[in-house]
C-alpha cells in the first residue's frame, strides 16, 4: 500500500495494467453478451425480460463496490494521509453513481412487466436510491469548499457515515419482506441459477468489474496530472507550493 501511494510508481504500474484490463473488459463483456442474448434460455415466468438481469445485477454489484472503494479510500485518507487516497475516492464517486443509476433504470424496466409498476418503495429499491443520493452528496460536498483539502475531509466523513447503507442493500431481502427474490448468486450453499444463466452472468460481472477498474485508473491518472499542473502554476505564481497534497503529488 505504501508503494502504491507513491504517485510516480502508481502512474508506471497503472500504465502497464490498464491496457490488459481494458482488453479483458471488452472480451468478457462481448462473450457475456453473446451468451446472455443467444446462449441462455428465457425464464419460464419472466420470459425474455429476464435478460435485463445480465446488466442489472452487475450494475448493482458495481454500485456497491464503487461506494465501498470510496469509503475505504476515504478512511485511508483520513487516517494515514496517503496522497492518492482522496484522489481514488474522488475518482470512484462518479463511476459508482453511474452504475447505481444504471441499476435503478434497468430495475425499473425489469419491474414494470414483473410487478406492474415502474417503481415501488421496496427495501432494496429504496436503499439503492439512497446510495445514489449519497454519491451525489459526496460529489457536491467535495466541491463545496474553496480549499480542496477541507472538501476532501468533509466528503470523506460523509462517505464513511453512509457506508452503513451498503450492508443494508445486501441483506435487505433477508431482513425484510421485499419484492426482490432472495440472493441466488452469492449464497453460502452456492449459486441457485442454472449454468446456462450463471455463466453469462458471471462473465458480465467480471467484465463490468474490469471496466470499473479501467475507468478508475484513468480518472486517478487524470487527477494526478491535474494536481501536478496546479502545483506548477502555484510555483509560478507564488514561488512555492501552497497545497501539501499538490506538493506530494508533484513528486
Amino acid at each position: 500500500m505504501q508503494g502504491l501511494a507513491n504517485p510516480a510508481r502508481f502512474m508506471r504500474l497503472s500504465k502497464v495494467v490498464q491496457p490488459w484490463l481494458a482488453l479483458a473488459s471488452v472480451l468478457l463483456i462481448g462473450v457475456g453478451l453473446y451468451f446472455a442474448l443467444f446462449g441462455s434460455p428465457a425464464d419460464y415466468q419472466q420470459g425474455q425480460t429476464v435478460r435485463i438481469m445480465y446488466v442489472h445485477v452487475p450494475s448493482a454489484w458495481l454500485g456497491m463496490v464503487g461506494y465501498t472503494t470510496m469509503a475505504l479510500a476515504s478512511a485511508v485518507g483520513l487516517i494515514w494521509k496517503h496522497p492518492l487516497a482522496d484522489l481514488v475516492a474522488k475518482a470512484a464517486a462518479p463511476i459508482g453513481a453511474s452504475f447505481t443509476f444504471l441499476c435503478l433504470a434497468t430495475g425499473s424496466l425489469w419491474g414494470k412487466p414483473m410487478w406492474g409498476t415502474w417503481w415501488a418503495w421496496d427495501a432494496r429499491l429504496t436503499s439503492m436510491l439512497i446510495l445514489l443520493f449519497l454519491y451525489l452528496g459526496y460529489m457536491a460536498l467535495q466541491s463545496a469548499f474553496d480549499d480542496p483539502g477541507r472538501g476532501a475531509r468533509a466528503a470523506a466523513i460523509l462517505a464513511l457515515a453512509g457506508f452503513i447503507n451498503v450492508p443494508i442493500i445486501k441483506f435487505s431481502v433477508d431482513w425484510w419482506k421485499t419484492l426482490h427474490q432472495p440472493a441466488s448468486l452469492m449464497k453460502m450453499s452456492g449459486p441457485t441459477l442454472p449454468p446456462s444463466m450463471l455463466t453469462p452472468l458471471l462473465l458480465m460481472v467480471a467484465g463490468f468489474t474490469c471496466f470499473f477498474v479501467v475507468v478508475l485508473l484513468l480518472r486517478v491518472r487524470a487527477e494526478i496530472i491535474a494536481s501536478k499542473i496546479r502545483a506548477i502554476r502555484l510555483t509560478q505564481i507564488h514561488g512555492s507550493h501552497e497545497s501539501p497534497l499538490a506538493d506530494r503529488l508533484a513528486g
